[in-house]
């Protein structure tokens, strides 16, 4: 099988590279300034810098007439600053810049990424697109907070969905999957995940997506998550 997992050098990501490696796949990693330090045995690596269109067109170029099986959109950020002021209210620190971020990276990125390696998923023997979400991004759960992460993720929860309806003439199933909460930068060291464990949920969550499946938001687990 030949996979592609954007923003691999750690977290998440890497450990999917890994865990893929570890079965025999033709994994591909990408990463925005480097390689990871130590990567796993018999993985590649590409340059891609979501917010970089040019760079999203590269990729596809270096990636060639060869045929994608599983693409895991992985990359993303979370753009949203504490208040840095006392007194702060609960709407400050999402300053426009960061919203700009966000959705250039979380999501026009993820689409442009989709859309660019979508002849390579054409020619693939099962193609399927993991897009990785997060239950923050659904908006029957609404705790506040997070205003900018949490629209991005629904963004592309909903672009995710349609997706699904729009490739599934070509043969492409679409997913999106959250990947619980993962002790990585972004998660922090007091989360409950760790990326191991995180990527064999997800890899059975991909290996088990299909057509009759497609279109679906569950977590690592497979349990499914209310939009």
């Amino acid at each position: 099988m030949a996979a592609l997992v954007t923003g691999a050098t750690r977290g998440i990501g890497l450990a999917l590279v890994r865990a893929l490696a570890d079965r025999g796949s033709a994994v591909t990693g990408t990463f925005r300034h480097a390689p990871p330090a130590h990567p796993p045995a018999g993985a590649h690596w590409l340059p891609l810098d979501l917010a970089d269109p040019p760079s999203i067109d590269a990729l596809a170029a270096a990636w060639g007439g060869r045929p994608l099986d599983l693409l895991v959109l992985n990359a993303g950020i979370y753009p949203d600053r504490a208040p840095d002021r006392d007194g702060a209210g609960p709407l400050d620190g999402c300053p426009p810049e960061a919203w700009a971020e966000g959705f250039a990276v979380n999501v026009t990125g993820a689409f442009l990424t989709i859309r660019a390696l979508l002849p390579a998923l054409r020619r693939g023997a099962r193609p399927r697109i993991a897009i990785l979400g997060s239950r923050m991004g659904s908006t029957a759960r609404a705790p506040g907070g997070a205003y900018i992460y949490r629209a991005t993720k629904a963004a592309v929860l909903n672009l995710g969905r349609n997706l699904a309806t729009d490739l599934r003439p070509h043969g492409i199933a679409v997913g999106v999957y959250h990947p619980g909460w993962v002790r990585t930068d972004m998660g922090g060291p007091g989360a409950e995940l760790d990326p191991a464990v995180s990527a064999e949920g997800l890899l059975a969550r991909f290996a088990a997506l299909d057509l009759a499946r497609s279109g679906c938001f569950e977590d690592w687990r497979g349990d499914p998550i209310p939009f």
